[in-house]
């Protein structure tokens, strides 16, 4: 009981239940000697005490005179008075607070919970503890209030026998199933006889206990007025009267035979990747609200491996297809791409340049532009249609399974935040309730330009810096890639050293503006005041993701439909804003995807790596940092609360957190996933760590947190389905106008003489006389390379299709330009209307819940009507008698019922 140590040097205090034993420290002892104060302080103390009652005055000295006596002998006179005003200036708000806690803690004992003081013998300025245990009497009363499910009847469906393919996969039995399968009812405090109860200690799980423990938290009042209750332990955390909440775990996670140490070791374990979660042990562990969200990360993941499986048959159709990319052998060849003079990319600074030079940037190219492109756009329109359909029907099968068919959002969601009620300054009439509620004056609310704006200057930042470096790229390999570039060789071109140099700059800035956007999105929900917590996730998880989408995804916008398409001709080129210096950027003459995939990697796999990294390492160092000196301590003085208290708070966004990653995750493998086949390979790779990294976050680096119910993703769900669609539009935008597959297929059904793609690279270069360069866009001396004389080479060609110097239409788009202009605008329209229609007809053949689970969800409500009719009609114990007789309709209340274990419930403040 008394096994807390005197190590901890913080004031505090923490709530918990465990079982049938409670403790409560509180900070302070008896005044240990008389203190010198000045004449200022006793005018001070003078003033309070009129104000005060007796009794918190004496409180208070109990906290504050110990350390003024242990600081008089170090303190000079001229020092110790204002450093005893400067204390006891604190006075009032010392005395709020205990009185807030003596309140609080007289109405949760008011309320049925037991607490126990511990002993007040022990050192000065530690953490106080106290212990909360509810009764069966509260549990049943809460029970029924909150209508929670228990069982009346073991499920007698018998359940689909799994295939023996899957049984490598499995874990064993007792981890997968820690309890059978029942019908369950709403709990009714008037007839517990009809219930399965054998053991009114064990009869609630302990996410149950938990739940319905900060209920009462949440809604017991510490300071009545005639115009308002002040309540709930969110606003006693808030103003700083307890330092923290949160339920502990049974045991430690080494310690065999607790549902903590199979969680660990089946569950936690990486080795453990390839077998499926036990989501009903991490239901009844951490709760339902957890649980789907393991349930739904673990179905992502395996749905990625058939993504992941044809995304690298893809990409490998790319790579044994070298041999019959004529195009990339026009651009390899001397005769065809060593002839080939190509006009400067940037002003003054980039000289000429032969074709052949983007040798290997082209056979790059072709592993992700290729037939294989397109076919892979269409199969993620469809899969991702799939993964959406298939786990709603997963999700039902959870809502059956979990309780949470008839769920609606629990009633301490829908409580009124703490922040909304101090601001509400007036009230109104409920038409429901017929009872006077607060209401915050209406109020617009505030427009984020600022965040916006700085958006928008990052973006054009790196935009800025991709044109400005490239120029200076250009002329330090001028020559050959070779001359200053020794490590790479020839891989190193301008255009990819560009690429990759701005990409790794920008996912910095990403990380960076990742921490602010978090803030700002906190911030403009706060000042919206959301009514309940519900209202309030809601509102951020869409603020949120808006931010991190423009942050993440606006690059990747940039190079796949802007960079190259707006960048006129030589002799009039465009210029960023119309007047700038910085001329706009061009694709490489094998097109821009191959920069759009060099983005998405860099940003999307030092997201995960950064991410993983993070998540694991700094929980741990964390916890390593706090628990420092308990270390030193034998295991008898280091107890459990204080073993909890020093593990990281999971925090109730935490879990938003978690989701925010996957869905940006998400975007990233639907949105841009023409341009790299093998994202949802790398996405993988990563969720099979991730999922035992947060599983080893939860077993080992967090306090365990409140158990709360959910039935579905909630609102992810919608931004997922808006993702979906929003990624058949981009993928067909990609192929259409990113990749060079359109002017391709043009060139080779319309204008090739032999329905094949010689002459294609030829055909897709225009010409410009050298001598219609002006002054501002002609390279200086020096900057061209030595094998380029002025007066042979006349001409340079450059990526479009315009008429040549000389013809009557100088310098205009000619017909082929239009006809593959409409046969992009043809594709986009055809792509998008046949993956829609591929869409909706399978979200229409496939029934978001599974029959077999409408056929129980009918059977447990036929059920419940007949079994409470014959406990109205009749006695219990004659409708067992009679349903005995019947043939044993209804099992033995007291048959395979209740596990061996007692489950211990624990809070901390």
């Amino acid at each position: 009981m008394g096994g807390s140590s005197g190590r901890r040097a913080t004031n505090g205090w923490v709530f918990w239940e465990e079982g049938n034993q409670w403790v409560y420290l509180l900070g302070g002892g008896q005044p240990m000697g008389a203190l010198p104060i000045s004449d200022q302080v006793a005018t001070t103390l003078s003033k309070v005490k009129t104000e005060l009652s007796a009794p918190l005055l004496s409180s208070f000295f109990s906290l504050l005179s110990p350390l003024l006596f242990l600081l008089a002998p170090l303190l000079s006179p001229l020092l110790y008075a204002p450093l005893s005003s400067l204390l006891f200036s604190f006075l009032p708000s010392i005395l709020c607070q205990q009185e807030r806690r003596r309140e609080y803690e007289a109405n949760l004992q008011k309320a049925g919970l037991e607490l126990e003081t511990e002993d007040k013998s022990v050192r000065f300025l530690k953490t106080y503890f106290v212990k909360i245990h509810a009764p069966w009497e509260v549990l049943a009363t809460y029970a029924d209030v909150l209508k929670i499910k228990v069982p009346f009847k073991e499920n007698d469906i018998p359940d689909i026998p799994m295939d023996w393919l899957f049984t490598p996969f499995r874990l064993p039995d007792h981890i997968m199933n820690p309890e059978p399968d029942y019908f369950t009812s709403p709990f009714n405090k008037g007839k517990i006889d009809f219930f399965l109860i054998d053991d009114k200690e064990t009869f609630f799980p302990p996410s149950v206990r938990n739940r319905i423990v900060y209920y009462i938290l949440a809604r017991c009042p510490y300071h009545k007025t005639d115009r308002e209750d002040k309540k709930g332990i969110k606003r006693l955390l808030n103003n700083g009267t307890y330092g923290s909440a949160f339920p502990l775990h049974d045991v430690r996670s080494y310690c065999p035979t607790s549902e903590r140490f199979n969680l660990y070791t089946h569950w936690a374990q990486f080795f453990s990747f390839f077998k499926e979660q036990p989501l009903n042990l991490i239901r009844k562990y951490y709760g339902e609200k957890i649980g789907i969200y393991f349930a739904w990360l673990g179905f992502y993941t395996e749905m990625l491996f058939f993504a992941a499986v044809v995304g690298l048959i893809c990409f490998l159709y790319g790579l044994f297809t070298f041999d019959d990319n004529v195009w990339s052998k026009e651009i390899c060849s001397e005769e065809i791409g060593g002839n080939i003079i190509m006009c400067p990319l940037c002003d003054k600074k980039c000289g000429y340049w032969k074709l052949n030079s983007t040798c290997n940037s082209s056979w790059q190219s072709h592993m992700f532009d290729n037939v294989g492109t397109v076919f892979f756009a269409i199969f993620m329109g469809i899969w991702v249609t799939l993964f959406l359909e298939f786990w709603k029907r997963r999700q039902a099968r959870l809502e059956y399974e979990w309780d949470l068919v008839d769920f609606e959002e629990e009633q301490q969601q829908l409580q009124l935040r703490p922040e909304y009620e101090t601001k509400c300054t007036s009230r109104r009439l409920n038409r429901v309730t017929q009872v006077p509620e607060e209401r915050v004056p209406p109020t617009g609310p505030p427009i984020p330009l600022p965040a916006i704006s700085l958006i928008i200057a990052c973006i054009i930042g790196v935009i800025a810096y991709r044109l400005a470096v490239y120029a200076a790229f250009a002329s330090i390999m001028k020559d050959s890639p070779t001359n200053n570039i020794h490590m790479v060789g020839s891989l190193i071109t301008p255009q990819l050293a560009t690429s990759v140099t701005a990409s790794c700059i920008n996912f910095v800035i990403i990380m960076i503006l990742n921490l602010m956007y978090e803030r700002v999105a906190i911030w403009i929900t706060d000042m919206e005041i959301p009514k309940t917590h519900l209202e309030y996730e809601n509102k951020l998880t869409v603020k949120m993701f808006l931010f991190q989408f423009v942050n993440y995804y606006s690059s990747c916008f940039y190079v796949a439909f802007f960079k190259g398409k707006f960048v006129g001709h030589p002799g009039d080129y465009i210029y960023m804003f119309g007047w700038s210096k910085l001329r706009n950027e061009e694709c490489d003459p094998g097109g821009c995807l191959i920069e759009l995939t060099t983005q998405l990697v860099i940003v999307m796999s030092g997201k995960q790596v950064w991410g993983n990294v993070q998540e694991a390492l700094v929980p741990w160092v964390m916890n390593r940092w706090g628990s420092r000196k308990a270390r030193s301590h034998p295991e008898s003085r280091y107890s459990r609360w204080e073993q909890d208290h020093d593990l990281q708070n999971f925090g109730h966004l935490g879990l938003f957190y978690e989701y925010l990653e996957m869905v940006i995750q998400f975007g990233f493998i639907t949105l841009f996933v023409a341009s790299f086949p093998l994202a949802p390979l790398l996405a993988l790779l990563n969720n099979i760590i991730e999922v035992r990294v947060d599983a080893w976050k939860f077993t080992t680096q967090f306090r365990r947190p409140v158990a709360s119910k959910a039935h579905s993703i909630g609102a992810w769900q919608e931004i997922l389905n808006g993702v979906a669609v929003l990624s058949v539009v981009t993928n067909a935008f990609i192929v259409a106008f990113t990749s060079d597959m359109i002017p391709r297929l043009v060139y080779m059904y319309a204008y090739s003489n032999d329905l094949s793609m010689k002459g294609y690279i030829n055909n897709s270069l225009s010409v410009f006389n050298i001598s219609g360069f002006s002054k501002d866009n002609r390279p200086e001396d020096g900057e061209s390379p030595e094998w380029f004389n002025s007066s042979v080479i006349t001409t340079c060609r450059y990526r479009d299709y315009r008429y040549p110097s000389g013809h009557e239409k100088e310098y205009s788009h000619t017909m082929q330009f239009w006809h593959i202009l409409a046969a992009k605008l043809a594709f986009i329209i055809i792509m998008e209307h046949v993956a829609f229609m591929v869409k909706f007809f399978v979200a229409w053949m496939i029934p978001d819940v599974p029959s077999e689970v409408k056929a129980r969800i009918k059977r447990e409500r036929y059920l419940i009507q007949e079994y409470l009719h014959n406990y109205e009609v009749f006695s219990p114990q004659k409708t067992f008698n009679m349903a005995q007789s019947a043939g044993g309709v209804v099992s033995n209340p007291h048959r395979n019922r209740v596990p061996n274990t007692i489950h211990h419930t624990f809070y901390v403040i």
